[in-house]
């Protein structure tokens, strides 16, 4: 059975299928983080040693060589070397290790970026009667604590790495096979082997380092029963599944070899509660994990880019400063009684960075590379967010323009954002931006410089607060602005500046008719 399908996103450790060999029925565990992009066979099929079962990568990667390479599953089977190995000292001896009946347990690669292993516990000892199946040792990687499966019969001849070692991937584990096997000369092969290979040898012997305990942390042992001398047998699988629904494996009765339970065994486990365990249960929530995919529209596209660049490439710094608006406010109410159209406090807020900017020129360039270019025109872009992102229409002039005049172009131009009407010559040439989040209840926040600016102010609301005038504490109200600004163009001491000014003419407007 698959216990994925294509396009699942896969990380190590996860079981992908459940494989039925000549011996039992075992769990394909993937050892790789990526994408499932192709499953090569369906369920019930059989599939040859080495023959592909699946591909696992990233999305997008072509798959065509890998299918029709010599890996495929209807090429010739590849040869395997003859078990015949050279002494590295002793080019012309050889160690023919061809009739021995026992086998090298070796540390797997169980991560892409696994270069070693701890042994965290051995779970059998030397002697003791192995089964195909069977879960030697559990070992930490750099990604999780896994468990070593055994993929022969016979006995465990020899250990080689005690617990806490860290030991090489390819580096010898254990050796499993007949009572009687001569596996001391196929560990001396292997030894010489390694040796002779010029990359650094993987030795026999691992090299000792401290563990901490894993009992509290290891799902087999959370799993098992305080003071049981026995350790449970259980797939990942399994154990993962029981710590989801909260069952105890000690009380799942396993239908696998050996009794080692399996996820069937989990989820056709009916717990049996006393009244007292029912009242201390906590209540299962169940769910399902729902997503989309929706492809980048170009609009998306483009503001990643942009933003990317920006963000990584000009250094940013911020400066914040605090505004009290209670003048602001009364003014707008004022003008509002004569406007023809409605006056917004960000167009108040426009028209008074407009006027802040022409006392402050040096907020109104742009870093160009080898040259920064002082813009004498003031032309303000105004963030406007549509469905798809962010469009940022430009007040061209916006120093020479009246508030009912801002007010007006401010209200079609963000319509026609809104409906994808705007003209690349709407959009072009700002020199000074300004994004302004207030409306949605947001105190402050930073935002990224829209190139070609060096400057973007971040607008938060007006909250009513306790304030000191004449040194009483009294209502008022505040609002905080943030200018980003780029370092490689634009001091703080001129950024201070900018923002001094704008606060001055806020907490008196009448400053922007002068």
């Amino acid at each position: 059975a698959w216990l994925v399908k294509e396009g699942d996103t896969i990380k190590s450790g996860d079981i992908l299928a459940e494989v039925e060999t000549d011996k039992a029925t075992m769990e394909l565990e993937s050892y790789e983080d990526g994408i499932l992009l192709h499953i090569g066979v369906k369920e019930q099929e059989a599939v040859p040693v080495d023959g592909v079962i699946a591909v696992i990568g990233k999305k997008g990667e072509d798959l065509q060589a890998l299918l029709t390479g010599p890996l495929a599953n209807n090429s010739e089977p590849i040869k395997e070397p003859e078990e015949v190995l050279e002494i590295a000292d002793k080019p012309d001896e050889k160690i023919d290790i061809s009739g021995i009946n026992a086998t090298l347990i070796t540390m797997p690669k169980m991560s892409d970026t696994m270069t070693e292993g701890t042994i965290a516990s051995w779970l059998m000892k030397v002697g003791d009667q192995v089964a195909s199946g069977d879960i030697l040792a559990e070992v930490e990687t750099d990604k999780a604590t896994m468990e070593l499966e055994a993929y022969e019969d016979g006995v465990l001849l020899h250990i080689g790495a005690k617990e806490g070692a860290v030991v090489p991937v390819d580096g010898v584990l254990a050796v499993i096979g007949d009572k009687e096997a001569n596996f001391q000369l196929l560990l001396d092969a292997h030894q010489n082997k390694a040796s002779s290979e010029p990359s650094e040898s993987t030795s026999v012997t691992a090299k000792t380092a401290p563990v901490e305990v894993q009992e509290a942390t290891s799902p087999a042992s959370s799993a098992s029963s305080p003071g049981e001398g026995e350790r449970i047998k259980a797939s990942p699988l399994a154990r993962r599944l029981a710590i989801e629904k909260g069952y105890d494996l000690s009380k799942i009765t396993g239908s696998a070899e050996n009794g080692r339970i399996v996820r069937r065994d989990v989820e056709n486990y009916q717990p049996e509660l006393s009244t007292s365990e029912t009242s201390k249960t906590i209540p299962q929530v169940v769910g399902q994990e729902l997503y989309e995919d929706v492809p980048l529209s170009q609009m998306r596209k483009i503001i990643a880019k942009r933003l990317a660049e920006s963000k990584f490439t000009a250094p940013h710094f911020y400066v914040t400063m605090e505004i009290n608006m209670d003048k602001s406010m009364e003014a707008r109410k004022s003008l509002n009684e004569m406007s023809p159209v409605k006056i917004s406090f960000n167009d108040l807020i426009i028209k008074a960075t407009a006027a802040a900017i022409r006392q402050n020129p040096g907020v109104n360039i742009s870093y160009l590379g080898n040259k920064i270019r002082k813009n004498q025109h003031i032309h303000i872009g105004v963030a406007v967010a549509v469905d798809e992102g962010l469009l940022v229409p430009v007040i061209r002039f916006a120093d020479n323009k009246s508030l009912s005049h801002i007010a007006s172009e401010v209200k079609e131009l963000a319509k026609m954002a809104t409906e994808k009407k705007l003209q690349p010559s709407q959009w072009e040439g700002n020199t000074f931006t300004i994004s302004n989040l207030g409306m949605f209840g947001v105190e402050d926040f930073t935002a990224i410089i829209n190139a070609p600016d060096s400057c973007i102010l971040a607008v938060g609301g007006i909250k009513a607060t306790a304030v000191v005038r004449d040194g009483e504490l009294v209502p008022g109200n505040v609002m905080k602005v943030t200018l980003s600004c780029d370092h490689r163009a634009v001091d703080g001491a001129t950024a201070a500046a900018f923002l001094r000014t704008l606060k001055d003419i806020l907490e008196d407007p009448v400053r922007i008719l002068i």
